[in-house]
């Protein structure tokens, strides 16, 4: 009888220690690294470089030879309702296809278990019009970021994608969509500025703890630029830059992020 009496207070001992540990799980304190890495794929296919060939709902076949789009503005949420937003000045990251040191955004967080994700596809206004020397890493016009910034328009291209297709009938086939447009300075613009949240919850919630590294792994199906609020043709559109028509593709790319799961 007193065998039983002690193995059911050690194992009450037990439990109510495991019951405190699990309550005081996360230090809001204590920082982790978290990544959310960024997986390019064309309908169900990895997306392939200067090699793949895909087909859109207009029966247009194409290939994509350059990927490149801004992730900014980056916030979490937890289930109590209070959000942890990353310092604005380490919340800008540059996504290109075929650069493996460029296909993800490496954060650091308070530790916790988060239930959302919020992010900004482009360049916020305020970013877009300070001095450049407040625009360093991803955002520099001379580094990282050539080629993504209209030095005319004084604003960075948000999203750009280019291939070819034989349903372009510009030189050499080529089709372009470098999409920008962040509302205006001075007077009112186009804003192709897209905020997406996302749902962690079904793909696996990620638990950042101190020391640890976890990687958020999010699906972006290129598909969907040509085929979901609205079915864009090659034919019909084989290069959209600054114009009122770029809205239509912002609606679109604004689409193709989805959680696929969680690496705890």
């Amino acid at each position: 009888m007193k065998h039983i009496l002690y193995t059911a207070i050690i194992s009450l001992l037990i439990f109510s220690s495991c019951k405190k540990d699990n309550t005081n799980e996360y230090n809001s304190n204590n920082k982790g690294e978290l990544s959310i890495e960024f997986d390019n794929i064309v309908g169900g296919e990895n997306l392939a470089l200067n090699t793949g060939s895909y087909t859109n709902s207009s029966g247009e076949t194409y290939k994509i030879t350059t990927l490149k789009y801004f992730i900014s503005n980056i916030s979490l949420g937890k289930a109590d309702g209070t959000t942890y937003t990353v310092p604005q000045n380490d919340s800008y990251f540059l996504i290109e296809e075929g650069n493996e040191d460029a296909d993800h955004a490496s954060i650091e967080v308070p530790e916790g278990e988060y239930k959302t994700l919020t992010f900004m596809v482009g360049i916020d206004s305020l970013r877009n019009t300070k001095d450049v020397s407040e625009r360093t890493g991803a955002l520099d016009p001379a580094g990282t970021a050539n080629g993504m910034y209209w030095g005319w328009n004084s604003g960075y291209i948000f999203f750009k994608i280019e291939g070819t297709s034989t349903a372009s009938t510009a030189d050499g086939n080529m089709f372009m969509y470098h999409i920008g447009g962040f509302g205006g300075y001075s007077s009112s613009t186009i804003n192709n500025i897209k905020t997406v949240t996302l749902n962690l919850e079904p793909g696996g919630t990620p638990k950042v703890h101190q020391g640890k590294e976890t990687n958020i792994h999010l699906m972006v199906d290129i598909a969907k630029l040509f085929d979901n609020k609205s079915h864009i043709s090659i034919a019909e559109h084989a290069a959209v830059m600054f114009d009122a028509y770029s809205t239509t593709i912002a609606d679109n790319y604004a689409t193709m992020f989805r959680h696929d799961h969680t690496e705890n």
